[in-house]
């Protein structure tokens, strides 16, 4: 499924691939071809219809140290023509698949902000976190702009970005960042539980439309919402899956879904 990957370490077990950001001498920063390795990963994963799931951690200590400061003060003074801030080309809530970040250590600056795109994110109680780039003279990147006042408001979103403080996970706990805090060891099994209860019981094709609408609501109406909702349940409700679900719960086994991971409305 995948190539020979200099920055991430991949696994695959039954319906459930794990992407481990791999630079631990670096503390697994954003460098040396990541960028375009974890968007290829991405690609992947959404075009292979048997990944149900997708998890997303870093080699320890660290989840991801952000940029990669080898440049020392040239870092971010001198940018590429071909430069972006918007992390990687692939951002996580675009893929078809629910994407669990197992924050299992420290998430500075790009490495918290390529974790806020992701669906569920559970984090290390005792690392830090921050979205720390006002404090590096440029500022957050990777969507977070949009991405924290909808998932946490313009209060909460602006305690993160304008200070650029670092915090706990117990505090990410309560700025509405983190899904659960756990213990750094106990992280990664969590958010890989999460994702084989996905991949066993829920149906891909309805966790497909169920992610796109969600991260789409916030720019539609309440209206917008009930009428794709409606919309939505006709479409699912034409195939055998919805048969399915009900025969399984019945009969007391997993469900046998047929649909592939694609949301039927779009």
């Amino acid at each position: 499924m995948f190539p020979g990957y200099r920055t991430l370490l991949t696994a695959f077990d039954r319906g459930v691939v794990t992407l481990t950001l791999n630079r631990p001498e670096r503390r697994n920063a954003f460098g040396d071809g990541m960028r375009e390795e974890l968007a290829d990963a991405y690609t992947r994963c959404d075009e292979a219809d048997d990944v149900r799931a997708i998890v997303l951690t870093g080699a320890p200590p660290a989840f991801c140290a952000g940029a990669d400061l080898a440049a020392g003060d040239q870092t971010f003074a001198a940018p590429g023509p071909e430069f972006s801030a918007a992390g990687i080309p692939v951002p996580a809530w675009s893929l078809r698949k629910p994407v669990i970040a197992a924050v299992n250590g420290h998430a500075i600056g790009l490495g918290l902000t390529l974790a806020l795109q992701c669906d569920i994110r559970i984090f290390a109680a005792d690392a830090r976190y921050g979205v720390v780039q006002v404090r590096r003279g440029v500022v957050g990147d990777a969507y977070s702009h949009w991405a924290l006042p909808r998932l946490v408001g313009i209060a909460r979103a602006a305690e993160i970005l304008l200070t650029g403080t670092t915090f706990d996970g117990h505090r990410a706990a309560e700025l509405g960042i983190a899904s659960r805090v756990l213990p750094a060891d106990e992280v990664l099994p969590a958010a890989l539980a999460v994702a084989h209860d996905v991949a066993d019981n829920a149906a891909p094709m309805s966790v497909a439309a169920s992610k796109r609408l969600l991260w789409e609501s916030f720019e539609l109406s309440r209206d917008e919402v009930g009428q794709r909702e409606t919309e939505i349940h006709r479409a699912l409700m034409a195939h055998d899956d919805a048969k399915e679900g009900v025969r399984a719960l019945q009969a007391g086994r997993l469900p046998r879904w047929t649909g592939r991971p694609v949301d039927p409305t779009a």
